[in-house]
């Protein structure tokens, strides 16, 4: 078995990944100052409030507190462990690391590097098909038909699935591939005889599916003739691919989206490649799904605007409606544009070339509501009252799905210049429309639910004891000596969100010296920490303290994980001074006048909840406890009722003395104390 990941090689990997450009991948980022600001990737927003400081290496959103490293964004988004993380940040910089280490995996973290490497090796796999056999003649008559020459056909990685019924699987189980991650990933499937498993994909040109950093994570296959088979067959869903959050083509067209601010939608796959091999790279397709607002969600971290181009045919226009009313729900600015009859962006962009496609996309591309009118105007629907009137509903119901107000009514005044039907009877046939959808999503929220409500019922009912004592206020302790069993109890419960005067406590600790740290642990005590990652943070920092090391942001966010996560939760503000102000008026600001007495008040509420807690656990074990031990657990609970007592009426300052050292008198002494008017001359 292979050694463990050296921490030095962690640091290694952390030090060579840029946490901007990673970021970067998902979220579309403008400087601000020394961090970078863009639209939060783990919750719905539409003004930024997710920052990325590279100078610490941390990200943090101040709409839903999420934040971390760069191994804790990968983590999030790819959806993998922290190993894997490191290992596929380590690929993308030129980090060499050990073998893995049976350990470090858990099933699930296995299961998936293996798919990806099952996909890897199908990848190469079919492209030396494609590239060296003479059963792939058809495929390279086929994309040279389309232009595509040598270079093309090794950026995209397209293959050639040979038609014979096993015999990817047969290479690849030769090679070592287990057969797990064959049937797992998609690219084989059980005999129905019973006798072994085929290939997924025969006889076809692939074209594999990135995500945005780069990596395989599924197929699709073209047919290749005129036999009777569907024209596209692609991977199901794995646990890497899921086909409702992923656009063809977004690996090779998010930085020139965010350049442009315009993402080009298409529909098919050679739609992508022969606009991107003309130079128009931000463009990418929805691959022949219908388009969900995950995907749409995806196109607007990089871009605010879109350009859909969708066949004419009757498919074609139910897509590219359905996909209006997505892309302004999620807030971006929509544009259509229809090619000449019988051409699509493959067929345009090869025959006419890319001045004369972006000259067509300049002239004729039209806002939706124009767009609408002017489809209707084409199929005698806007000259027929009672056609024209369905039309207009179809408008404001896209415009409905704005959520902003100021672009709804501008919408709606444009619809009425165009209809002359009046803005008082179309705004209040919007404020209908608008009454219907948030019915019906809270109806659609309410199923979800109750379905929740009934899974978690199911799989949960021997927890109902353990759930409920997890809704008790939060506490803090009075003995030290609380017993083992009871902190892992305390430990195993559920957590939600981390307590602020836990964090208001670890956060002072690290950005004051060391009498502050002196102070806060000479007045509680590890145990007395709710939070599992916090009682282990602050843990951490008495122990550097005892040993004299340095105790700072700077250090903890070149830690491994969690502590960058954390201390992106606990030090990062989203507002700070200004540094120049400090130099005009010669004096720094800082958030706590009083370090110590913002101490006091965080160390009562700590203390407070833990009896709380403790509370709730003797009175557990009273009920179930018998003769003399009630008696010693009724004499805690007493003893645990008057210290909560005394900890609720007494002041601050009382309960936590100031400590007797010179920089404690010195900044003591700068209490600023607001007094009533009436109290001034007293």
């Amino acid at each position: 078995m292979a050694a463990m990941i050296p921490d030095e090689k962690k640091e290694e990997v952390r030090g060579a990944a840029d946490i901007v450009e990673v970021v970067e991948d998902y979220v579309k980022l403008k400087r601000s100052g020394r961090s970078w600001k863009g639209l939060c990737p783990f919750h719905d927003e539409k003004t930024a409030s997710f920052h990325v400081t590279p100078d610490l290496g941390i990200y943090k959103c101040f709409g839903c507190g999420e934040s971390g490293d760069v191994f804790n964004f990968v983590m999030a988004m790819e959806g993998v462990g922290f190993v894997e993380a490191m290992r596929s940040l380590a690929d993308r910089y030129g980090v060499s690391l050990p073998e893995k280490d049976d350990e470090e995996f858990d099933e699930q973290h296995h299961l998936r590097e293996g798919i990806y490497y099952a996909l890897k090796y199908a990848g190469v796999f079919f492209h030396r098909h494609l590239v060296e056999t003479d059963e792939a003649e058809k495929a390279r008559e086929y994309l040279q038909q389309r232009g595509y020459d040598r270079s093309i056909i090794k950026k995209y990685g397209l293959g050639y699935a040979p038609a014979g019924g096993d015999k990817l699987y047969k290479t690849a189980i030769d090679s070592g591939i287990k057969e797990e991650y064959l049937l797992e990933s998609g690219l084989v499937k059980p005999s129905n005889r019973d006798d072994g498993f085929y290939d997924a994909f025969r006889g076809r040109l692939m074209f594999p599916i990135f995500n945005p950093s780069g990596k395989v994570i599924a197929y699709a296959g073209r047919v290749l003739g005129e036999e009777k088979a569907a024209k596209y067959i692609n991977s199901p869903q794995t646990k890497v691919y899921d086909k409702s959050s992923v656009l063809y083509g977004i690996n090779f067209a998010k930085n020139e989206i965010r350049k442009t601010d315009e993402v080009i939608l298409v529909e098919g796959y050679t739609d992508v490649i022969s606009l991107q091999q003309k130079g128009i790279d931000n463009v990418a397709a929805s691959s022949g799904t219908s388009l969900t607002p995950r995907q749409m969600k995806l196109l607007h971290r990089y871009g605010d605007t879109i350009t859909m181009i969708y066949d004419s045919d009757s498919a074609g226009q139910r897509a590219m409606k359905r996909g209006i009313n997505i892309a302004l729900r999620e807030g971006m600015d929509v544009n259509l544009l229809e090619l000449p009859k019988g051409e699509d962006p493959d067929s345009f962009v090869r025959q006419f070339g890319k001045d004369s496609f972006l000259e067509m996309k300049k002239e004729e591309s039209e806002n939706f509501l124009t767009y609408q009118i002017h489809k209707a105007k084409e199929e005698g629907r806007w000259e027929n009252p009672a056609e024209k009137k369905n039309v207009i509903s179809e408008i404001l119901e896209s415009i409905a799905h704005m959520p902003d107000p100021v672009s709804r009514e501008t919408f709606v005044q444009h619809l009425n210049s165009k209809a002359k039907v009046g803005d008082r009877a179309l705004f209040d046939e919007l404020g209908k429309i608008r009454k219907d959808l948030k019915e019906e999503r809270q109806k659609a929220k309410r199923r979800e639910k109750k379905r929740r409500e009934r899974e978690a019922r199911r799989s949960n009912r021997d927890q109902d004891n353990g759930r409920s004592r997890a809704s008790q206020p939060h506490t803090v302790a009075f003995n030290e000596q609380t017993d083992a069993n009871q902190q892992d109890q305390r430990q195993s419960q559920p957590r939600g969100k981390r307590p602020n005067y836990e964090k208001e406590l670890i956060r002072l600790m690290l950005i004051y010296d060391r009498d502050i740290i002196d102070y806060i642990g000479s007045q509680c005590n590890g145990q007395q920490f709710e939070d599992k990652q916090l009682r282990k943070f602050y843990e951490d920092i008495i122990a550097r303290y005892k040993d004299e090391k340095e105790v700072s942001i700077e250090v903890y966010a070149d830690r491994e994980h969690p502590y960058p996560k954390l201390v992106g939760e606990v030090a990062l503000e989203e507002h700070s001074v200004s540094e120049r102000h400090h130099e005009k008026v010669g004096v720094q600001y800082k958030k706590d006048k009083n370090p110590y007495r913002t101490a006091k008040g965080a160390l009562k509420a700590l203390k407070i909840h833990y009896l709380d807690r403790l509370q709730v656990e003797l009175y557990e074990r009273y009920n179930s406890a018998e003769d003399e031990e009630r008696k010693k657990v009724m004499k805690a609970m007493k003893e645990a009722g008057r210290q909560r007592t005394i900890l609720q009426q007494s002041p601050i300052d009382e309960l936590f003395p100031d400590p007797d050292s010179d920089a404690a008198k010195k900044v003591s002494d700068k209490v600023f104390e607001y007094k009533m008017k009436h109290e001034r001359n007293q």
